[in-house]
Parts: structure tokens; C-alpha cells; sequence
């Protein structure tokens, strides 16, 4: 089951595809913070363990308003969100 839906996000995003094209482990592939399938696939896989709503969007806003630009792989962004949790 999906921590986070489409209508919990908190921020607007383009949808440009009915469903995500992802192969492989979380870590492997590029995230688009702009693309609405890509960053909620991103937060479920992330929040996955915890099953917590709370988790998946704070790091939606530290995405999204904190993190900088050149990081774009799942595996980056992880380690920025794991290495900036504390400081927003």
C-alpha cells in the first residue's frame, strides 16, 4: 500500500505520464522534482519501512524547496535528505 497519494502532495507538479517507467532498485534512476509520477514513487519508495504520511512530505519539502538542483539520482537525494533532515 502507498504512504502518499496523488491528492497529498503539497506542491504542484506536471503529470505528463499515466504511470512511472522504473526499472530496477530505487537507487538507480534519475528523479524529476517537476514530474508528479516520478517524485511520488520516490516518497513511497522511500517512506516505505515506516509507512508514515509525515515522513514522505517533509522530504517532499525539503525536495522541493531545499535541495539543491545537481542532485538528481534517488540515491543522492536520499543521502542529501539523510544528511539535511535535521537542519529544516
Amino acid at each position: 500500500m502507498a504512504t502518499v497519494t496523488k491528492h497529498d502532495l503539497q506542491f504542484k507538479y506536471k503529470w505528463t505520464s499515466e504511470s512511472p517507467r522504473f526499472n530496477g532498485v530505487p537507487d538507480s534512476y534519475f528523479v524529476d522534482r517537476n514530474e508528479g509520477h516520478e517524485v511520488l514513487y520516490y516518497l513511497n519508495a522511500l517512506s516505505r519501512d515506516k509507512r508514515s504520511i509525515e515522513t514522505a512530505l517533509k522530504a517532499e519539502r525539503l525536495i522541493k524547496q531545499h535541495m539543491p538542483g545537481s542532485i538528481q539520482t534517488a540515491k543522492n537525494i536520499t543521502k542529501w535528505l539523510k544528511d539535511n533532515w535535521d537542519k529544516y
